[in-house]
């Protein structure tokens, strides 16, 4: 409850301003429906109380859509993992089109969309944003990962599921909270997290998108992952040669698109790696990039819970 209370104090630094319509003071659109005014990174903005057809532009709205129980119309993809969040199952992304990538949004697919409510990033889009506010009425969080519980709480707000989200995001921190609990020694065990890129390795540190969520469980982190006195503190690149830094009591591993996969086969496959304690121990797990790097919402950080029970509660 106390990092919840902190989510919601940071979504108001942030800027966030929501006015409902009320019954005696409805504001019409020019659908006639009622409407609400939002203020975000990029100004205010008129949304429908309950928006229909949505397109989201980044994997964190993608995720706080669904997990609150939207379908979007529309969403775009993130670069070569041209994949939606296939951990809430097919049934739920049946429907769903395809509209560019993080960095490129297609305008002309959006478009044809005809949405109602586009929400976006200033960190992927910000200079798409007079042309997509011309489609239909777009609201945008500033970063992404660092911030993604107070994105998760303005995202459910827009979408109007604020106090589902609330509702769900206390639970996900008391689920975390309990994990670690149970662990019973939680904070000595070190996890490391690396990521396997297509051309570079990563290790991701306490102020990353999976790092936060082992942060939330009371997990202890390597101290080559702690990223002590680096001004950002979400990841950091690892040389093949000095891959014994990635190493922890447990590691887990990620890919991303298929080039970060051949990467990771290839290290992986060395002497180096093999070398590794953790590995040794039989504890490097294989985990979906998709969950613990793009993820970025409560149903992501749901499912690498579910890993972590999984690996370590045994």
């Amino acid at each position: 409850m106390r990092r919840l209370v902190a989510a919601l104090a940071a979504t108001a630094a942030l800027g966030v301003g929501l006015t409902a319509c009320g019954e005696s003071d409805p504001i019409a659109d020019t659908a006639g429906g009622q409407t609400r005014e939002i203020t975000h990174v990029m100004g205010t903005t008129k949304v429908p109380v309950e928006p229909k057809r949505v397109v989201v532009l980044d994997t964190d709205k993608i995720d706080t859509a669904l997990t609150l129980g939207v379908t979007p119309v529309g969403a775009a993809t993130a670069g070569e993992a041209r994949s939606w969040p296939t951990y809430f199952g097919e049934e739920k992304l049946a429907g769903i089109k395809e509209v560019g990538v993080l960095t490129e949004p297609d305008l002309e697919a959006i478009t044809a969309l005809k949405p109602d409510l586009i929400l976006g990033s200033k960190f992927r889009q910000e200079k798409f944003y007079d042309e997509l506010s011309a489609i239909a009425p777009t609201v945008f969080t500033e970063m992404v990962g660092i911030t993604w519980k107070e994105n998760f709480l303005f995202d459910g707000a827009a979408l109007g599921k604020e106090q589902q989200a609330k509702d769900l995001l206390a639970q996900y921190e008391a689920r975390a909270e309990k994990f670690g609990t149970d662990l019973g020694d939680a904070a000595t065990r070190k996890i490391s997290i690396v990521r396997f890129m297509p051309t570079e390795i990563r290790v991701y540190g306490p102020d990353s998108f999976s790092g936060i969520v082992i942060g939330d469980t009371g997990l202890g982190r390597p101290e080559r992952q702690l990223l002590t006195g680096k001004e950002d503190r979400r990841m950091d690149r690892v040389s093949p040669e000095r891959i014994s830094e990635v190493d922890g009591d447990v590691v887990f591993v990620t890919a991303y698109g298929e080039k970060g996969t051949t990467e990771q086969s290839k290290i992986t496959g060395g002497t180096l790696w093999k070398g590794l304690s953790a590995v040794k121990a039989g504890k490097a797990y294989v985990v979906s990039d998709e969950v613990w790097m793009t993820g970025i919402g409560v149903g992501a950080a749901n499912a690498i819970l579910d890993d972590l029970e999984k690996h370590l509660a045994a």
